[in-house]
C-alpha cells in the first residue's frame, strides 16, 4: 500500500525525514564544517540556530567567528538570520553577505561554477546596496575590499578548478579590525 499523506515515517524505504508539527522539514541531520549532510548517528560540526536575532554587530561579529574558523556555511545561517529579522532596507545588505558565505562554501567544496558565480553575484549585491544605502561601511564592513575579495577568490577558483581552503579564504568583514 503507497503512503500518499506525505507522512514519510511510515515510509518503507526507511526514509525518515525530520519534520515540525506543522510538517516543514528540519535540519537536525549532522553536518561537516561545510554545512555537507552527514550519515545519522555521526557527531557533526555544531550547528548555529536557526532564527536567532542578534544586534548587526554581533552578526557582523559571529559570522567572522565562524569565517576565520572554516566554516562558511554556519556563518551564512548568521547573515540569513540577519535578512530575515532586520529592518527592509537592510536586508539586500545581509542577502549579499549570506551570498558570499555560500559562494566561498562551494568554492571550499570544488563547485567551481556554483562558487564563482555566487561570490560575484554577491560581490555586486553588497556594492550595489552600498552605494543605494550611501554607505559604504556598514557596521565597520568594508564592502569595496569585501567585493574586491570575492572577485579575485571567483577568479582563483576559476583558473585553479579545485576546492580552496574556506579558513584560508576568510575575508576580513571589517578589514584590520575583524
Amino acid at each position: 500500500m503507497s503512503n500518499t499523506s506525505g507522512d514519510t515515517s511510515g515510509d518503507s524505504s526507511g526514509d525518515r525525514r525530520d519534520r515540525d508539527t506543522e510538517g516543514r522539514a528540519r535540519n537536525a541531520r549532522p553536518r561537516d564544517g561545510l554545512g555537507r549532510p552527514l550519515p545519522y548517528g555521526v557527531d557533526g560540526v555544531e550547528r548555529q540556530p536557526e532564527g536567532v536575532v542578534r544586534a548587526p554587530e554581533d552578526t557582523v561579529t559571529e559570522a567572522q567567528a565562524l569565517l576565520a574558523a572554516g566554516k562558511p556555511f554556519h556563518a551564512h545561517e548568521v547573515f540569513e538570520d540577519a535578512w530575515k529579522s532586520g529592518p527592509d532596507e537592510e536586508r539586500a545588505l545581509w542577502r549579499g553577505l549570506a551570498q558570499l558565505a555560500v559562494g566561498l562554501t562551494h568554492a571550499a567544496r570544488g563547485n567551481v561554477t556554483g562558487g564563482a558565480r555566487l561570490l560575484r553575484r554577491g560581490a555586486g549585491a553588497v556594492e550595489e546596496w552600498g552605494t543605494a544605502a550611501g554607505s559604504p561601511r556598514p557596521y565597520g564592513i568594508g564592502l569595496t575590499e569585501l567585493a574586491s575579495w570575492a572577485r579575485e577568490l571567483a577568479d582563483v577558483v576559476e583558473r585553479d578548478e579545485a576546492a580552496v581552503d574556506a579558513s584560508a579564504w576568510a575575508p576580513r568583514l571589517r578589514g584590520g579590525d575583524s
